[in-house]
């Protein structure tokens, strides 16, 4: 857990000050937000089950319907998740594995051109 929590903090720290997405992201629930991708990583990765206990499937495309996530958007999560995993200390095929999966991610979620 210490290291998802970790790479969110870092990745929380570049959106927070982002003009792109900070706006997607209600002001009295950042902290909110921290843990729920805490814990959907954690979950994702082989880690504890809290994810699905306290919220059920997650359902990533449904979640984020209501945000509008253009290619600008997109680009913009990348960079501020490329920079947290820059400074998570992994090994060059960790990394790479866990920027795969943004990547893949963050083209799925995706809504408008």
């Amino acid at each position: 857990m210490a290291f998802f929590e970790s790479l969110v903090d870092r990745f929380y720290d570049g959106v927070v000050n982002d003009p792109v997405l900070v706006p997607m992201y209600p002001a009295d629930d950042l902290d909110g937000a921290r843990q729920r991708l805490t814990l959907f990583l954690a979950q994702y990765w082989g880690g504890p089950t809290t994810y699905s206990e306290q919220r059920g499937h997650p359902r990533l495309r449904m979640r984020h319907a209501p945000f509008p996530i253009d290619a600008e958007a997109r680009a913009a999560w990348l960079s501020h998740m490329g920079h947290a995993l820059a400074h998570a200390g992994l090994n060059p095929s960790d990394e790479a594995e866990l920027a795969g999966y943004f990547t893949s991610a963050a083209v799925h979620l995706q809504n408008l051109p």
